[in-house]
């Protein structure tokens, strides 16, 4: 059955279903890694005796972890906007999901060689870095990917991706309840993302087969085929051109995040928005852009610098006042990972009906700046290791309380800041506020990391 201009119907909602799966996968190696770092803790931080003396060496796993993590994400997201015209998107999207699957099966096959805990250390930080920048190149290319279907897509991609966290923090609740040796279920728990990582390269595979999505993306390689000379020949347009592969990340975002609005929405997800773009008036500079957004840049570098400063690095060394019984082993899995993960779910959600301060309000950028609280109110919990701040908050359910409004608040102030920057530029321009956007997404993220570093050891 046909709409009234001929589109096809994504029957059964295997397109839809296809972007959720992909959305998941493309944030499956960070939560698996960060979620399993008790795992990683007990092999690397073992008493060994050294000239008949038994040393305990720190390795700082959470804090190396999440540095390693993110800063691949900042490079390759540079890298990947030249790669966007240079390699096709089947070698970046399905080459990603293949080298990430062999890099999980190699942590799943790890699990059961005896290593001296210097080399695990740094065969686990390679793996780290290496499937995080395929992830990165991935995660960029899956975004422009969507970006060429409808505005709902966007959305069900983005509801993948936040609910990958979830899912990483469920797993390892599983194989924590379950009766095996910590080894095997160590084994289990790196087995999981296997299977999603293939289930999400198939669901790749299977996209171009169905007939709804063929007609949208081969509609973009028409209009591509079409405008190829002209962006070879313009340098203004080349430059952005290098950009769009990222402001479609931007363009998924402010989908989500702005159905207030059907006719911005509208305009922001269209697949044949860089054929509106290109009609109208030539592209303002990269510098005129961040003249214009530079709050809202400010807004979601700080907001990611705060959140990765102490999560996980400082957060997973939480632990309960209830030491005895079960209650213990469940207690970072719950009241850390998965009560940030839904929590910031809920804050990035609760955007799409309620969008307060508004984008030209100096109350946005305060309350961005007010979340630096949370880092000594984390710091002063029952952190275990601490050498110089006392323990304030010791109960269960004040840590739990101050991770929720944690977590919220970085879900919701994130979401407005890529949501609003589009809407303080002309039409045309939004491309490149989105680019600039995710990049300093992704730099507000690395600061984090490195930040990690200094705050544990303050402790």
């Amino acid at each position: 059955m046909k709409g009234r201009t001929d589109t096809p119907q994504d029957r059964f909602c295997l397109v839809g279903i296809f972007f959720f799966i992909l959305g998941l996968g493309t944030l499956l190696p960070w939560n698996f890694f960060m979620t399993a770092s008790l795992y990683f803790q007990s092999r690397l931080n073992n008493t060994e005796l050294t000239n008949g003396t038994a040393v305990r060496k720190e390795y700082h796993f959470n804090n190396w972890m999440t540095f390693l993590s993110q800063l691949p994400l900042l490079v390759f997201t540079l890298l990947n906007s030249f790669m966007y015209q240079r390699i096709s998107e089947a070698i970046r999207i399905a080459g990603s999901l293949v080298f990430i699957l062999l890099l999980f099966i190699l942590t799943a096959v790890l699990v059961k060689v005896d290593m001296h805990q210097d080399l695990f250390f740094s065969v686990t930080m390679a793996i780290i870095w290496f499937i995080n920048s395929f992830g990165a190149v991935l995660q960029g290319s899956l975004f422009g990917l969507v970006g060429l279907l409808p505005q709902n897509y966007s959305a069900v991609f983005m509801s993948g991706q936040g609910l990958a966290g979830t899912f990483a923090a469920i797993a390892m609740l599983l194989t924590t309840a379950s009766d095996l040796d910590s080894e095997s279920a160590a084994l289990g728990y790196f087995i999981t993302p296997c299977v999603g990582t293939l289930l999400t390269l198939l669901s790749y595979l299977l996209l171009p087969h169905t007939e709804f999505a063929q007609f949208y993306l081969n509609r973009s390689s028409k209009y591509e085929e079409g405008t190829t000379d002209k962006l070879l020949t313009d340098g203004t347009s080349l430059e952005n051109g290098k950009l769009n592969g990222h402001a479609n990340c931007t363009v998924a975002t402010v989908a989500l995040s702005s159905s207030s609005s059907r006719d911005e929405a509208k305009l922001e997800t269209s697949p044949n928005r860089s054929e509106q773009t290109d009609s109208s008036a030539e592209k303002a500079s990269v510098l005129e852009v961040l003249k214009k957004i530079w709050v809202m840049a400010f807004c979601v570098t700080f907001a990611f610098t705060v959140t990765l400063s102490v999560f996980p690095a400082v957060t997973v060394d939480v632990r309960t006042a209830f030491p005895h019984g079960k209650w213990e082993h469940y207690f970072i899995g719950v009241c850390c990972f998965l009560v940030f993960n839904i929590s910031d779910w809920f804050g990035r959600t609760v955007t799409t009906w309620i969008r307060w301060p508004g984008k030209e309000s100096r109350v946005f950028p305060a309350l961005v700046v007010s979340r630096v609280i949370f880092i000594p109110l984390l710091m002063l919990c029952n952190v275990q290791q601490r050498s110089h701040l006392p323990v304030v908050f010791s109960h269960d359910a004040a840590f739990t309380l101050i991770m929720i409004l944690f977590s919220v608040s970085s879900g919701y102030s994130v979401c407005l800041s890529m949501s609003y920057a589009p809407q303080l530029v002309e039409p045309k321009d939004a491309e490149t506020a989105g680019a600039l956007m995710t990049f300093f997404l992704a730099l507000g993220l690395s600061l984090g990391a490195a930040l990690s570093f200094l705050l544990r050891s303050l402790v």
